[in-house]
């Protein structure tokens, strides 16, 4: 089913619900008006009557919400097979050509540096996928350790600048107020791939130049906030909290032009919230960027060994 046909089945839906409601109300008054007299009958009969509109009314919710799941879940099937098909047919290609036709030293060595580049795309696309289904699991058996927020930060921003060849000047970590070490608890590898997957959007949203800050800082004497500013395409107000549902990309012919899954941001929420945080996004409005935080609980370092 195309995005075209649910609209119009959502329209469908909802306009029939409207009209059933609407005829349940009139039939209702009318009889109520008739039996007036009979008060015990009226009661029963405006009881039965709240609950079939209440019945109606949650059919229709279901039914409009599972319309919406499905297309944000063909959304993701589409884009996972493109983010898959295409780097396994640019190497595909290479290794061809290197096969078929004898190739100069330097021609052959840029083709290596595609294909790996090619195949570090393919790998993160299926890291992602494994990573959202290991957080469909709440209880996860890892110990958790003492981290430090800046040197995890700072290794990030080198893994991005280098996944996507930006100079040093493109993502800058800001020094942190008065030369203080910011450390969490919890799990190093999920806490790096939050972090990666924000400082990864911030990228890929910021089509006429990446030019990204990041700090750290206290927040409210017990929290530790990561803040990863962007000045790419922004978002309008009515999308800071469903770009954090999974599977969901935000609509439109510029955003629908950036490669990817809907699963990052759903990540970073899921990853912050099991370890006692929270991630949240604000932007000043479309084409103005976008701040994304990522808040979790602030660890003493003189009290935290591991947790065993």
């Amino acid at each position: 089913m195309n995005i075209t046909r649910r609209r119009g089945a959502i329209a469908t839906f909802i306009t029939l619900g409207v009209l059933t409601v609407g005829l349940a109300i009139t039939l209702n008054i009318t009889w109520i008006v008739l039996n007036e007299r009979t008060v015990a009958i009226a009661v029963l009969g405006v009881i039965l009557f709240a609950a079939l509109i209440a019945g109606v009314v949650l059919n229709t919710v279901f039914l409009v919400r599972e319309i919406r799941r499905n297309e944000r879940q063909d959304s993701f099937l589409n884009a996972v097979t493109h983010e898959l098909k295409t780097p396994i047919a640019s190497i595909r290609l290479y290794l061809e050509t290197l096969q078929r036709r004898p190739v100069e030293e330097s021609q052959r060595q840029e083709f290596y540096k595609i294909m790996l580049s090619d195949s570090d795309r393919l790998l993160a696309t299926v890291e992602q996928v494994l990573k959202a289904g290991q957080l469909g699991q709440r209880h996860r058996q890892q110990n958790r350790t003492l981290i430090d927020m800046q040197s995890l930060v700072s290794d990030c921003i080198a893994i991005t600048l280098q996944r996507h060849h930006l100079p040093a000047e493109s993502i800058v970590l800001e020094p942190i107020s008065g030369v203080v070490r910011l450390y969490t608890q919890g799990i190093a590898e999920d806490l790096r791939t939050a972090v990666l997957n924000v400082l990864d959007n911030a990228v890929k949203y910021s089509p006429e130049g990446v030019h990204i800050r990041c700090s750290l800082s206290i927040s409210n004497y017990t929290w530790v906030a990561l803040r990863v500013t962007d000045t790419g395409v922004g978002l309008p107000a009515n999308q800071f909290k469903r770009i954090f549902t999974r599977f969901y990309r935000v609509p439109g012919r510029a955003m629908a032009k950036i490669k990817g899954t809907g699963l990052g941001l759903f990540l970073v929420r899921n990853i912050a919230r099991q370890h006692g945080g929270e991630a949240t996004a604000i932007s000043p409005g479309p084409g103005l960027g976008t701040t994304i935080s990522i808040t979790l609980p602030l660890a003493a370092p003189a009290s935290s060994a591991v947790n065993n």
